[in-house]
Parts: structure tokens; C-alpha cells; sequence
């Protein structure tokens, strides 16, 4: 069956800010005052926090920073206490208050002055309490935040091979409105949805869904004014209606707007954003206003051809990412994120799968505005062959992952980027089945977004789970776990034959890779062993992508992964606690050499690299180089001399049989780009131990 989706989409403008330097700050959303809480907080083990052990912290914060590479097998799982003094001035006496936490995990409870205001059961996602009954004005405010990482039933995620980090580790800001003001309240969504009913070339009809909040004690007339700007700022179109709130209540308004002849959103080929400004009058007062952009576009998945945007044929290919790095675990800051993103756009990805839960915001705005076609998924994930299955089935189970996957949506139904709704990861069709739960959140997903397709990352062949959502994809590690890395390309056809009204992604591959170990010969080492060496990953990613390349009809192909993590379950390769299937090391200082594979496949950007330069002491004397280019002809020089010229086929070079001469070895490798006579080189120096 072909499934043709549709989707607009706006961008919610995210701060990170560390710090508040005293006054509140204007945010781009006008009638908003944002001010960022992330600065002076105190932070203890446990539940009550005593003078005699807090210790200062910033937000982002999490207590497993120093386990995160640590090895440590039972790292910390508990609680922690997080408090922060708050002036909250007189002049907010009529305003109206919220905190709002990007990630707390995995469960947090608020309190003010010692009153409960909230609770919040999963670690990654946003969520918004209002505390203008409960602050003191005029006086500082004790915000107190008790918060757990131990494993519970009721909190997804229960499996998953990474680690389960605490704290909290995304930025806290409290929010300033108007009695009348836009929703944060909606699941901690921006409280506006922007669908487009249908988008061509040549039209596109948006519906621009408000969801108004007024805190007054009668019925208030409002005027809602949408309008629809493009790169430059000038309206383009614009729609006004008036509407009564009720007291004390939340209600939805509905407008639709047409854009004739629009430019479209095509991914990183043309990014495209127009602007949506909401803005909220009352007596002709404006009183709220949020400023998103829109991304226009529309795409289909078919079982034969693979993936299409805008009617164009887009082969998606790219890498799964998790949120940690080294000596900081998951309390990332924006230059982190920035500096994660940068390096996927550097080796060419065109799709990002944000495994196995929600990212940050930031991530979502710098794929919208980079044309990356993002994945997003909801922690439900299984553990493959291990003990525990991810799931159970319970109804406090159920209930938090119902409120994750809205979460999910709401908060990120706007983003352009965003075209898959990820429902698990690996789950098993015995013992506790979640075939039932599975099919019910199949159709949550599809009441709260009918726009975009749902997924999941199956691990097993044939499975009734594997029938449920729109799209399915497979995790498959041929040449990893056992057989070739070319039984990749048999097993692909098999399955589209089988299945050929189904499209069919592989949303993981990869192998392991220590950048000190190293091999004369290619021999498949053993997974869970502590020999890992990188050239096998390379050979391992070189075959699959031989494979995956040819088949169109993959709608999707998503390396595992692209950065080391970190999983206590593990101890292999060179660091115990660590899934060392990234394509850049856990302290993103070191590029193995498949990054540079794909890159000269990927990134039409010139480039040359000499693949195992990290190899440099050689016990044998006859060997082959390795070098991947995106050029039209590289040069091999081995100590001065010329070995010949060689064309990349696939992004390789290849000289056999070069013999080294006992001691060092200058490797030289050299192309020319033929536009510019721009030259290109990449060196390293092998020395021969004469055994």
C-alpha cells in the first residue's frame, strides 16, 4: 500500500541560557517574559536536602556525569534533591506564572514553599507546571525539585541498552503571561498546531489551531490575528477572528490560510521557513504573541521506490544518535547539541533517528533549518536477547506511555524536520505480548498527528508487531552478530518479496570499533570479546553500504550509531560500559575511519583521507593502502615514490601489495580537483618492525 503524508510545520524558538543575570528577559515570543532559572541551585543525594551535604550545581545537571564513562556496572539509580531561592517581584502580581522544565529524569516532583504543585513520570520530554497561586510576591520562593532514576514499572523506559542518567539535565526557565495568554499548559507543547490540509507547487491550505487559556473570573471577547511571513519578513497572508473565552477555561480556535505558488521545504537541498506569528488582543491590546516558523511540504513512502519529497525521489541514509558524551553524561548544553548535529551534517547524513527517546529541542530547531529528515520516538524499548523485555503489561505502564507519545507530538508537531513518529524499539511478540498495546498506541498516534507515518525498529523477521505501523524498519547487524556482512543485500530482497506492499527501512546497522586496535588480517572478531578493531568496522560498513546503496525500495538506511555511548551492560572492546558502534569516539575528539567512508559517499564537499593512519606499527611487510576521496583520480607516494594513480569506486582507493621498507614509512596520498586545480592530501607515517 503507498501512504502519501503531508506536513507543516513551525519551530519552537529555544534558549539555552545558563544562568539568570537579574532581570527577566523578552523572549521573540512578544507579551512573554522568559526568565532562565538554570544559574545557583544546590544539589544533595536523596530526598531531603540538608545544608551539611548540598553542593552548588548549574543546570544542566545530572549526578551520573562522573559513572557516564566510567565502566561502573551499578551506577548511581536513586534520588536527588535539587533547590533554588526565587525573588519573585510585586510586579507579577497580576501575571501569570509557570515553571517549565525541558528534562527532568526520569520522575520529578515540584514544590513551592513546601507545597506540592506537580508531578512528572518520564525523563525526556518538556513539561510545564503554573505556580502563580503558589509563590509568595515580594519575597524569594523556595522552588524544591525530589528526583528519581531508579527503575520503576510505571516509567518508561525499563530496557534499552544505554544508560539511564538523572537530574536535571536540560535548561528551567519560569514563564511570565499575560491573564489571558496562549497555553504552555497543553502537555508543554507551544499551545499552537499548524497542519497544511493540502500543499502542491502551487497552493498550500494551512490550518492554524490556538488553544487560548484565560485566567479571569468572567468571559473575555479575544481578537486572534494569524499571519504567515516569508524568509524576508513580508506577510505574505493573514486571517483574523474574534472569540470569546470562557472564565477560568481553556478553549481552541481554528483558522485557515492560503499561500498560492509556496516555496517548499526540500530538506537540505532547500530548507525553506516561513514565519507564523499567533498574536492575542483583548480591547485592542495585544496581550500574547508567538512567532514559529513553517515549513511546507509533502512526501510519500512507496513499498517499490522508497522515500519521495515534494514528488521528488530522496534515497534517506544517515545515523541514529544517543545524547550523552564524555565526562558530562546527558547534561548537554546548546554547544554540545550544535557540535553533535555539525558533525552529521559534515559526513553527509540527510536523516537523523533521535534513539530511543526525545531529544532536545535544540536538535529538532537546527534540523529544521538544515533540512535534516528526523526520526522521533518514544522510549518503549526492549533489550533484544536479554532478560528483561522493556515492557509489561500493566496499566500504569500503559498510561505513561500514552502520555509520552503525546508529549512527543504535541511538543514537536510543528517541526518540519519531523516526518516519522517512532512507536518501539525491539520489543518481543511472547511472554507478555504488547501486540494489543501497541495497536492502541498505533491509533493514539494517528488521532493526534493523521499527517505524518508511525514506525518502529523491529529485530525480528517475522513478527504481528511488525504489521501495525504505517512504515516498519529493522535493526540488522550482518558481519556484527554473526554471518557476512553481504547476507545484508539476500536478506533485503527476501523480506521485499515477502512483504511487497510493505515499505521497508533498516533503521540499524553498525559494529563495534576501538581506535587502538588494530590488524594485519580481516578477521571477524568476537562482539562481546574486548578485541574490536576499527578496520573490521570500516570493512563492515563498506560491504553493507555495497548492499543498501543498490536498493531503493529501503526507504530509509540508519547507521548505529554515530557516537559512542555510554551502557553499563557492556564490557568489550577497549572501555568497559561502552557501545563502541559510534562513527566518532564518546568524547567526539577522534573520527573513525567509516565517518570518512561515508563522507566521501555522502558529502559532495572534496575531500581525501588515508584510511589507518591510526595503524602506525606494521609487523608485516606487504600491505594494501586505503584511501577514500569523492575526487576524480588520487596519487599514492610511499616514501617519495609513486605507486600510481587510482579512481575511487564507491569512495575507495585501493594499492595492493605495497611492500615497506624496515623502520618509517612516509605515506602520501594526493588528488586534484579538476574545477580549481585545488589540491587535496592526507598523510602518516607506518613504521615496519622486522620480526
Amino acid at each position: 500500500m503507498k501512504s502519501k503524508y503531508f506536513q507543516n510545520s513551525t519551530l519552537l524558538i529555544f534558549f539555552f541560557i545558563h544562568g539568570i543575570t537579574g532581570s527577566a528577559q523578552k523572549d521573540i515570543n512578544q507579551n512573554r517574559t522568559t526568565i532562565p532559572l538554570n544559574s545557583d541551585w544546590e544539589f544533595m543525594y536523596g530526598y531531603e536536602k540538608r545544608k551539611s551535604n548540598a553542593r552548588p550545581v548549574t543546570i544542566p545537571h545530572t549526578w551520573n556525569a562522573g559513572e557516564a564513562d566510567s565502566g561502573k556496572k551499578n551506577y548511581y539509580r536513586g534520588d536527588g534533591s535539587y533547590a533554588k531561592h526565587l525573588f519573585i517581584s510585586k510586579e507579577y502580581k497580576n501575571k501569570r506564572l509557570f515553571l517549565k522544565f525541558e528534562g527532568v529524569a526520569t520522575v520529578a516532583w515540584v514544590f513551592i514553599n513546601g507545597h506540592f504543585v506537580g508531578e512528572h513520570i518520564g525523563g525526556y520530554a518538556a513539561f510545564t507546571f503554573e505556580i502563580t497561586d503558589a509563590v509568595i510576591y515580594g519575597e524569594e520562593n523556595i522552588i524544591l525539585v525530589k528526583v528519581s532514576n531508579a527503575y520503576r514499572l510505571d516509567a518508561l523506559s525499563l530496557g534499552g541498552d544505554f544508560m539511564k542518567y538523572g537530574g536535571i539535565y536540560r535548561p528551567v526557565s519560569l514563564l511570565v503571561t499575560e491573564k489571558v495568554c496562549i497555553t504552555p499548559l497543553d502537555y508543554a507543547s507551544p499551545g499552537i498546531y499548524i497542519t497544511q490540509k493540502e500543499v502542491t507547487s502551487q497552493k498550500a491550505n494551512v490550518e492554524v489551531k490556538t488553544k487560548l487559556s484565560s485566567a479571569l473570573e468572567a468571559k473575555t471577547k479575544a481578537t486572534i490575528q494569524t499571519k504567515i511571513l516569508d524568509r524576508e519578513g513580508v506577510e505574505i497572508v493573514s486571517n483574523t477572528i474574534n472569540h470569546t473565552i470562557s472564565a477560568d477555561a481553556t478553549s481552541e480556535v481554528l483558522q485557515s490560510l492560503a499561500i498560492a505558488n509556496p516555496k517548499l521545504w526540500q530538506a537540505k537541498k532547500d530548507p525553506y521557513l516561513y514565519q507564523v506569528e499567533v498574536s492575542v488582543y483583548i480591547k485592542n491590546q495585544r496581550v500574547d504573541k508567538i512567532i514559529q516558523p513553517l515549513g511546507l511540504r509533502f512526501f510519500e513512502v512507496d513499498p517499490d521506490k522508497g522515500f519521495f519529497l515534494n514528488g521528488e525521489y530522496l534515497d534517506l541514509y544517515g545515523v541514529n544518535r544517543h545524547q550523552d558524551k564524555a565526562g558530562k553524561g546527558s547534561a548537554l548544553s546548546l554547544q554540545d547539541h550544535t557540535q553533535d548535529m555539525d558533525l552529521i551534517m559534515e559526513m553527509g547524513a540527510n536523516i537523523v533517528r533521535l534513539s530511543h527517546y526525545q531529544h532536545a529541542q535544540p536538535v529538532f530547531d537546527y534540523a529544521n533549518k538544515a533540512g535534516l529528515v528526523l526520526w522521533a520516538e518514544i522510549p518503549l524499548v526492549g533489550l533484544g536477547g536479554h532478560y528483561k523485555k522493556g515492557y509489561y503489561n500493566t496499566e500504569t505502564l500503559h498510561s505513561n506511555g500514552r502520555q509520552q507519545l503525546i508529549e512527543l507530538i504535541r511538543q514537536n508537531y510543528n517541526h518540519p524536520s519531523v516526518f516519522f513518529w517512532g512507536l518501539f524499539n525491539e520489543l518481543k511478540d511472547e511472554e507478555a505480548n504488547p501486540l494489543l498495546y501497541i495497536k492502541e498506541l498505533q491509533k493514539l498516534a494517528k488521532k493526534e498527528d493523521p499527517y505524518r507515518p508511525t514506525v518502529a525498529a523491529s529485530n525480528i523477521d517475522i513478527s504481528t508487531l511488525n504489521n501495525v505501523t504505517d512504515v516498519i524498519a529493522w535493526n540488522k547487524y550482518y558481519g556484527w552478530y554473526g554471518e557476512e556482512p553481504s547476507k545484508m543485500g539476500i536478506w533485503a530482497d527476501e523480506m521485499h518479496k515477502k512483504f511487497p506492499k510493505r515499505s521497508l527501512g533498516i533503521s540499524e546497522y553498525g559494529a563495534g570499533a576501538s581506535i587502538i586496535h588494530h590488524q594485519d588480517t580481516l578477521i571477524a572478531p568476537e562482539p562481546g570479546g574486548k578485541w574490536h578493531p576499527e578496520g573490521w568496522q570500516t570493512y563492515f560498513h563498506e560491504e553493507n553500504w555495497r548492499a543498501l546503496s543498490t536498493r531503493p525500495f529501503i526507504w530509509g538506511k540508519m547507521i548505529w550509531n554515530m557516537f559512542d555511548f555510554a551502557s553499563s551492560m557492556r564490557n568489550e572492546g577497549d572501555h568497559p560500559g561502552m557501545n563502541d558502534k559510534g562513527l566518532v569516539t564518546f568524547d567526539r575528539l577522534t573520527k573513525k575511519d567509516a565517518f570518512y567512508f561515508y563522507k566521501a559517499n555522502w558529502n559532495p564537499k572534496p575531500m581525501l583521507y588515508l584510511a589507518e593512519k591510526r595503524f602506525k606499527e606494521r609487523n608485516t611487510q606487504s600491505i594494501t593502502i586505503k584511501a577514500y576521496s569523492n575526487l576524480e583520480e588520487i596519487e599514492l607516494f610511499v616514501n617519495g615514490i609513486s605507486k600510481g594513480t587510482k579512481k575511487p569506486a564507491m569512495g575507495i582507493c585501493l594499492w595492493n601489495d605495497i611492500k615497506l621498507k624496515k623502520g618509517n614509512n612516509d605515506i602520501q596520498v594526493s588528488g586534484i580537483l579538476s574545477e580549481n586545480s585545488e589540491r587535496f592530501s592526507d598523510h602518516a607515517v607506518f613504521t615496519y618492525h622486522n620480526l
